[in-house]
């Protein structure tokens, strides 16, 4: 956790009451003939660091602002 929210926590909402997940958007991404996606491996994290994540995303699935991605 940031020590900002740490040491503040009153300042923070534990939900956020009245935001809807749910926001259609339109875009287009303009490709680049004959360019290749960037390969990186993915930054490693620390073991507390990978479980805070883990936690972060599962409660942002169960309210609905993220889901898996269905992408190949």
């Amino acid at each position: 956790m940031l020590p900002i929210v740490r040491d503040l926590p009153e300042v923070f909402l534990e939900d956020l009451p009245g935001l809807s997940p749910v926001q259609q958007v339109e875009f287009q991404i303009n490709l680049i003939p004959r360019a290749a996606p960037v390969a990186r491996a993915p930054y490693r994290l620390a073991s507390f660091e990978m479980k805070e994540l883990s936690e972060q995303l599962q409660e942002l699935s169960n309210k609905g602002f993220i889901r898996p991605s269905s992408s190949p």
